[in-house]
């Protein structure tokens, strides 16, 4: 007679980080809780308050980002934070309100677009509801949340390394760019829609999910036009990096961002900047003056008025 299996059950892994945002009335409310209970205060950069206690730390940043952290995280979220500072229950209730979350789906973004310098990178991230929970406690943000570079790239390994999960990306070189961006009549918003339909195709060819999610760009289906996936439904909102899978595609799409951005840096020879402010402009005019004028393709887009100021300034 063989022996019978013996079933083992295995609680869930608790939670050892949180993260929330605060208003000011809570950050005050909560610092004179931790005060009253005479936590231990410690300090941290660029933070309002910070405090030891029993198994965890909790520090309050002036961005208004709570973050709590150590083997207390639960205890301290479900019987101090939730009940005494913000009065809505969450912590574990993810599922409940969000079970969309938690279906395996596709998840969309795009890193910079903003950005004088540098490729414009579509992401795709395919995951289920375990990798969701698996980020969820490593506590995944959306990119424009994650202030260092070293952050987001440590974000994106996590992300890539999960289990059953599918990143595939889509950009191009800056010389194709901006050949690509006069082919779609010198509409970014229809090269975006492209390349997000690319990045879709070459998820969904790994892994084919029933929809997806898109932080929406613009209220036409332009996404929608340049895919023809069967049985695959694209859906677009305002603020979808909410969903965890669009964070991580967020955070896949800007590491991809930061890699290009170094190949493009060392070409310079210094730290190129981001965005498109003096800084940038300033940067973009010693390349003209440095390679020439024909050599600014190689680094910008040049449908920014950015570009052209530059090329003035150079002259100058």
């Amino acid at each position: 007679m063989s022996a019978k299996k013996k079933t083992e059950f295995c609680e869930p892994k608790k939670r050892t980080l949180y993260t929330k945002p605060l208003t000011e009335r809570q950050m005050k409310k909560l610092d004179e809780w931790l005060d009253k209970h005479l936590w231990a205060p410690y300090k941290v950069d660029y933070s309002v308050f910070a405090y030891k206690g029993p198994d965890v730390n909790v520090v309050a940043y002036s961005s208004g980002k709570l973050v709590v952290q150590g083997k207390g995280t639960e205890s301290f979220v479900q019987f101090v934070l939730e009940p005494e500072i913000t009065g809505v229950v969450e912590m574990g209730y993810e599922s409940v309100h969000h079970p969309e979350w938690f279906e395996a789906h596709a998840g969309i973004d795009e890193s910079g677009k903003g950005d004088l310098f540098g490729p414009l990178v579509s992401a795709c991230v395919v995951a289920d509801g375990d990798a969701v929970k698996k980020w969820l406690d490593g506590g995944l943000k959306e990119s424009k949340k994650v202030a260092s570079d070293s952050a987001a790239l440590e974000m994106a390994r996590m992300v890539k390394s999960t289990k059953g999960v599918v990143a595939k990306v889509s950009y191009a070189g800056m010389e194709k760019y901006n050949a690509l961006y006069i082919k779609f009549g010198r509409n970014l918003n229809k090269l975006l829609a492209w390349m997000h339909a690319q990045a879709i195709r070459s998820a969904l060819a790994e892994r084919h999910v029933p929809w997806g999610m898109l932080d929406q760009f613009t209220k036409q289906p332009l996404v929608q036009r340049q895919l023809s996936e069967p049985d695959f439904e694209l859906r677009m909102r305002t603020k979808a990096e909410e969903d965890p899978v669009v964070a991580a595609a967020s955070i896949i799409a800007r590491a991809t961002y930061i890699y290009q951005m170094r190949k493009l840096s060392d070409e310079f020879g210094a730290r190129l900047l981001k965005g498109s402010g003096a800084g940038v402009r300033e940067q973009a005019a010693e390349i003209v003056r440095k390679f020439g004028a024909d050599a600014l393709k190689r680094f910008a887009k040049l449908h920014f008025k950015t570009a052209a100021e530059a090329v003035a300034e150079a002259k100058k």
